[in-house]
């Protein structure tokens, strides 16, 4: 599970990407997935250099409806959000490097990102 990421549900995570001024990175994460639990690491240890992003988990399996919503079906999967809208997204374990080319190509993008997995 997330070590320093706060952990959202449903009703927090849709407060926050409606009053959020910045990008929201979010990471889907499940407790039993390995990959996850290095994601979290990476993502904590990184946070400081991510811009103005805010970064949050998501448990999969205490937020079913969340990852059903936005098309999660494998694990982790990092999401960023510009306005509410997805505009970026990642399957798999992300580097460092990855993560902040991830947020650099979503703060361009106009356009959502499509729910593919």
């Amino acid at each position: 599970m997330p070590k320093n990421l706060p952990l959202l549900n449903e009703v927090e995570l849709d407060g926050l990407l409606q009053s959020a001024r910045g990008p929201v990175l979010v990471d889907f994460t499940a407790a039993w997935c390995g990959p996850c639990k290095t994601q979290s690491a990476i993502l904590t240890a990184a946070a400081g250099r991510l811009g103005d992003a805010v970064v949050v988990a998501v448990d999969v399996d205490d937020s079913p409806e969340l990852a059903a919503r936005f098309g999660v079906r494998g694990m982790p999967t990092l999401l960023v959000f510009k306005d509410g809208a997805v505009v970026g997204r990642r399957l798999g374990l992300a580097s460092e490097a990855a993560i902040v080319t991830l947020l650099a190509n979503a703060a361009t993008s106009a356009a959502p990102v499509a729910a593919a997995g």
